[in-house]
Protein backbone atom coordinates (compact mmCIF):
# COMPACT_ATOMS: atom_id res chain seq x y z
CA UNK A 1 0.00 0.00 0.00
CA UNK A 2 1.15 3.49 -1.02
CA UNK A 3 2.97 5.26 2.23
CA UNK A 4 3.46 8.97 1.39
CA UNK A 5 2.12 11.59 3.72
CA UNK A 6 -1.37 12.88 2.96
CA UNK A 7 -2.34 15.87 5.45
CA UNK A 8 -1.60 13.55 8.49
CA UNK A 9 -2.90 10.74 6.54
CA UNK A 10 -1.62 7.91 3.72
CA UNK A 11 -1.80 9.15 0.28
CA UNK A 12 -3.74 6.73 -1.77
CA UNK A 13 -3.18 5.81 -5.22
CA UNK A 14 -5.89 4.69 -7.91
CA UNK A 15 -6.51 3.36 -11.02
CA UNK A 16 -9.45 3.49 -13.03
CA UNK A 17 -9.95 1.32 -15.90
CA UNK A 18 -12.60 1.84 -18.37
CA UNK A 19 -13.08 3.09 -21.84
CA UNK A 20 -15.43 5.58 -22.06
CA UNK A 21 -13.66 8.96 -20.70
CA UNK A 22 -16.99 10.51 -19.16
CA UNK A 23 -17.34 7.43 -16.84
CA UNK A 24 -13.15 8.08 -15.99
CA UNK A 25 -13.85 11.32 -15.48
CA UNK A 26 -16.88 11.12 -13.29
CA UNK A 27 -14.77 8.30 -11.08
CA UNK A 28 -11.71 10.37 -10.77
CA UNK A 29 -13.96 13.97 -9.43
CA UNK A 30 -15.46 11.22 -7.12
CA UNK A 31 -12.08 10.15 -6.04
CA UNK A 32 -10.99 13.33 -5.19
CA UNK A 33 -13.73 14.62 -3.45
CA UNK A 34 -13.04 11.46 -0.97
CA UNK A 35 -9.23 11.74 -1.17
CA UNK A 36 -8.41 14.87 -2.38
CA UNK A 37 -4.13 14.53 -2.54
CA UNK A 38 -4.84 11.10 -4.26
CA UNK A 39 -2.77 10.02 -7.21
CA UNK A 40 -4.73 8.33 -10.70
CA UNK A 41 -3.87 6.50 -12.94
CA UNK A 42 -6.02 5.85 -16.27
CA UNK A 43 -6.46 3.12 -18.41
CA UNK A 44 -9.14 2.47 -21.53
CA UNK A 45 -8.15 -1.07 -22.36
CA UNK A 46 -6.58 -4.47 -21.37
CA UNK A 47 -3.01 -3.88 -22.97
CA UNK A 48 -2.90 -0.09 -21.45
CA UNK A 49 -4.22 -1.66 -18.02
CA UNK A 50 -1.47 -4.23 -17.76
CA UNK A 51 1.43 -1.76 -18.52
CA UNK A 52 -0.40 0.53 -15.70
CA UNK A 53 -0.42 -2.08 -13.72
CA UNK A 54 3.12 -3.12 -14.18
CA UNK A 55 4.14 0.34 -13.32
CA UNK A 56 1.91 0.43 -10.04
CA UNK A 57 1.67 -2.58 -8.73
CA UNK A 58 1.07 -1.51 -5.25
CA UNK A 59 -2.14 0.80 -6.05
CA UNK A 60 -4.54 0.99 -3.20
CA UNK A 61 -7.35 0.14 -6.13
CA UNK A 62 -8.18 -0.88 -9.24
CA UNK A 63 -11.62 0.51 -10.44
CA UNK A 64 -12.19 -2.12 -12.91
CA UNK A 65 -14.88 -1.88 -15.56
CA UNK A 66 -16.23 -5.72 -16.71
CA UNK A 67 -16.49 -4.77 -20.25
CA UNK A 68 -12.91 -3.38 -21.24
CA UNK A 69 -11.99 -4.09 -24.79
CA UNK A 70 -9.48 -6.67 -24.58
CA UNK A 71 -11.32 -8.33 -22.47
CA UNK A 72 -13.78 -11.19 -22.04
CA UNK A 73 -16.56 -11.23 -19.56
CA UNK A 74 -14.77 -11.96 -15.96
CA UNK A 75 -11.45 -12.74 -18.42
CA UNK A 76 -9.68 -9.35 -16.95
CA UNK A 77 -10.94 -9.20 -13.28
CA UNK A 78 -9.34 -12.90 -12.73
CA UNK A 79 -6.14 -12.47 -14.69
CA UNK A 80 -5.32 -9.09 -12.94
CA UNK A 81 -6.31 -11.29 -9.02
CA UNK A 82 -3.92 -14.41 -10.92
CA UNK A 83 -1.31 -11.95 -11.79
CA UNK A 84 -1.27 -9.46 -9.31
CA UNK A 85 -2.46 -10.92 -5.59
CA UNK A 86 -1.76 -8.05 -3.97
CA UNK A 87 -3.77 -5.37 -5.59
CA UNK A 88 -6.88 -5.04 -4.42
CA UNK A 89 -9.91 -5.36 -7.84
CA UNK A 90 -12.86 -3.37 -7.33
CA UNK A 91 -15.59 -4.15 -10.25
CA UNK A 92 -17.24 -1.06 -11.48
CA UNK A 93 -20.00 -2.10 -14.26
CA UNK A 94 -23.52 -1.17 -15.49
CA UNK A 95 -24.63 -4.50 -15.86
CA UNK A 96 -26.16 -4.96 -12.10
CA UNK A 97 -27.82 -8.30 -12.14
CA UNK A 98 -26.90 -9.47 -8.13
CA UNK A 99 -25.87 -12.91 -9.66
CA UNK A 100 -23.05 -11.08 -12.18
CA UNK A 101 -22.04 -9.05 -8.68
CA UNK A 102 -21.81 -12.48 -6.35
CA UNK A 103 -19.71 -13.45 -9.37
CA UNK A 104 -17.64 -10.94 -9.26
CA UNK A 105 -16.54 -11.72 -5.61
CA UNK A 106 -16.27 -15.17 -6.60
CA UNK A 107 -13.44 -14.60 -9.07
CA UNK A 108 -11.78 -12.32 -6.88
CA UNK A 109 -12.72 -8.75 -6.74
CA UNK A 110 -12.94 -6.82 -3.40
CA UNK A 111 -16.00 -5.58 -4.12
CA UNK A 112 -18.53 -3.59 -7.16
CA UNK A 113 -20.15 -0.74 -7.43
CA UNK A 114 -22.72 -0.41 -9.97
CA UNK A 115 -22.52 2.52 -12.52
CA UNK A 116 -25.66 4.08 -11.24
CA UNK A 117 -24.57 4.50 -7.43
CA UNK A 118 -25.26 7.53 -6.43
CA UNK A 119 -22.12 9.74 -4.64
CA UNK A 120 -22.71 8.75 -1.46
CA UNK A 121 -22.83 5.03 -2.03
CA UNK A 122 -19.78 5.86 -4.32
CA UNK A 123 -17.72 7.08 -0.59
CA UNK A 124 -18.70 4.22 1.21
CA UNK A 125 -17.90 1.39 -1.51
CA UNK A 126 -14.16 3.42 -1.38
CA UNK A 127 -13.90 3.48 2.17
CA UNK A 128 -15.20 0.40 2.63
CA UNK A 129 -12.79 -1.90 0.34
CA UNK A 130 -9.66 1.04 1.63
CA UNK A 131 -10.65 -0.98 5.34
CA UNK A 132 -10.57 -4.20 3.49
CA UNK A 133 -13.81 -4.73 3.15
CA UNK A 134 -15.92 -6.83 0.50
CA UNK A 135 -18.36 -4.41 -0.62
CA UNK A 136 -22.01 -4.58 -2.29
CA UNK A 137 -25.03 -3.36 -2.67
CA UNK A 138 -26.98 -3.81 0.79
CA UNK A 139 -29.63 -6.01 -0.68
CA UNK A 140 -27.22 -8.08 -3.06
CA UNK A 141 -24.55 -8.31 0.00
CA UNK A 142 -27.18 -10.67 1.99
CA UNK A 143 -27.86 -12.73 -1.27
CA UNK A 144 -24.01 -13.29 -1.58
CA UNK A 145 -23.70 -14.38 2.27
CA UNK A 146 -25.74 -17.36 1.27
CA UNK A 147 -24.84 -18.23 -1.84
CA UNK A 148 -21.99 -20.75 -3.42
CA UNK A 149 -19.09 -20.57 -5.22
CA UNK A 150 -19.18 -19.71 -9.16
CA UNK A 151 -19.65 -22.93 -11.37
CA UNK A 152 -16.80 -21.81 -13.36
CA UNK A 153 -13.90 -22.23 -11.88
CA UNK A 154 -12.16 -24.41 -13.11
CA UNK A 155 -11.74 -22.21 -16.16
CA UNK A 156 -10.96 -19.34 -13.55
CA UNK A 157 -8.16 -21.41 -12.28
CA UNK A 158 -6.69 -21.58 -15.69
CA UNK A 159 -6.99 -17.58 -16.99
CA UNK A 160 -5.29 -16.68 -13.68
CA UNK A 161 -1.88 -19.17 -14.79
CA UNK A 162 -2.20 -17.68 -18.46
CA UNK A 163 0.67 -15.18 -19.64
CA UNK A 164 0.31 -11.69 -20.69
CA UNK A 165 0.65 -13.14 -24.67
CA UNK A 166 -1.74 -16.36 -23.76
CA UNK A 167 -4.03 -14.42 -22.58
CA UNK A 168 -4.80 -11.68 -25.35
CA UNK A 169 -4.99 -14.88 -27.74
CA UNK A 170 -7.24 -16.45 -25.23
CA UNK A 171 -9.66 -13.50 -25.60
CA UNK A 172 -9.36 -12.98 -29.54
CA UNK A 173 -9.84 -16.18 -29.91
CA UNK A 174 -13.01 -16.07 -27.57
CA UNK A 175 -14.16 -12.62 -30.29
CA UNK A 176 -13.83 -15.27 -32.97
CA UNK A 177 -10.59 -14.13 -34.97
CA UNK A 178 -8.78 -16.43 -37.03
CA UNK A 179 -4.63 -17.52 -36.53
CA UNK A 180 -3.87 -15.25 -38.99
CA UNK A 181 -6.31 -12.16 -37.76
CA UNK A 182 -4.10 -12.70 -34.04
CA UNK A 183 -1.50 -12.87 -35.56
CA UNK A 184 -1.89 -9.32 -36.97
CA UNK A 185 -3.23 -7.83 -34.02
CA UNK A 186 -0.11 -9.05 -31.75
CA UNK A 187 2.26 -8.27 -34.53
CA UNK A 188 3.55 -12.04 -34.15
CA UNK A 189 3.64 -15.02 -36.61
CA UNK A 190 0.93 -17.77 -37.37
CA UNK A 191 3.82 -19.89 -35.61
CA UNK A 192 4.14 -17.67 -32.60
CA UNK A 193 -0.20 -17.91 -32.41
CA UNK A 194 -0.04 -21.58 -32.96
CA UNK A 195 2.44 -22.32 -30.02
CA UNK A 196 0.05 -19.94 -28.07
CA UNK A 197 -3.17 -21.72 -28.53
CA UNK A 198 -1.53 -25.36 -28.15
CA UNK A 199 -0.32 -23.85 -24.73
CA UNK A 200 -3.81 -22.79 -23.90
CA UNK A 201 -5.79 -26.01 -25.16
CA UNK A 202 -3.40 -27.90 -22.53
CA UNK A 203 -4.04 -26.09 -19.79
CA UNK A 204 -8.12 -25.95 -20.99
CA UNK A 205 -7.83 -29.56 -21.41
CA UNK A 206 -9.14 -29.25 -24.51
CA UNK A 207 -8.33 -30.32 -28.46
CA UNK A 208 -10.32 -27.70 -30.98
CA UNK A 209 -10.72 -23.86 -31.25
CA UNK A 210 -14.74 -24.93 -30.74
CA UNK A 211 -13.93 -26.78 -27.58
CA UNK A 212 -11.42 -23.86 -26.13
CA UNK A 213 -14.70 -21.04 -26.75
CA UNK A 214 -16.96 -23.40 -24.95
CA UNK A 215 -14.96 -23.00 -22.10
CA UNK A 216 -14.09 -19.75 -22.10
CA UNK A 217 -17.94 -18.75 -23.06
CA UNK A 218 -18.41 -20.05 -19.32
CA UNK A 219 -16.79 -16.58 -18.40
CA UNK A 220 -18.88 -14.52 -20.02
CA UNK A 221 -21.16 -11.49 -18.50
CA UNK A 222 -23.56 -10.11 -20.56
CA UNK A 223 -23.09 -6.74 -22.12
CA UNK A 224 -24.95 -3.73 -20.32
CA UNK A 225 -25.52 -1.38 -23.31
CA UNK A 226 -24.98 2.13 -22.84
CA UNK A 227 -23.92 3.66 -19.22
CA UNK A 228 -27.93 3.39 -17.59
CA UNK A 229 -27.90 -0.20 -16.94
CA UNK A 230 -31.44 -2.33 -18.72
CA UNK A 231 -34.36 -1.38 -17.39
CA UNK A 232 -36.32 -4.51 -18.13
CA UNK A 233 -34.46 -7.64 -16.18
CA UNK A 234 -35.47 -9.58 -19.33
CA UNK A 235 -33.38 -7.31 -21.70
CA UNK A 236 -30.99 -9.70 -23.69
CA UNK A 237 -27.48 -8.38 -25.15
CA UNK A 238 -24.86 -10.30 -26.82
CA UNK A 239 -22.68 -11.58 -24.39
CA UNK A 240 -19.60 -10.29 -26.19
CA UNK A 241 -18.33 -7.31 -26.95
Amino acid sequence: MNQHSDAGHTARQFIIADDHPLFRNALRLSIQQNFPNAEIFEACDMQSLQQCVAEHPHCDLLLLDLHMPGAHGFSGLIFLSGQYPQLPVMVVSANEKPEIMCRAIDHGACGFLPKSAPVEQIAQALQGTLRGEIWLPPTVAERYESGGTADDSEVADVIATLTPQQFRVATMLAEGLLNKQIAYEMQVTEATVKAHLTALFRKLDVNSRTQAVLALSRLDVEAPGQFIPPQKPNTETSPLN
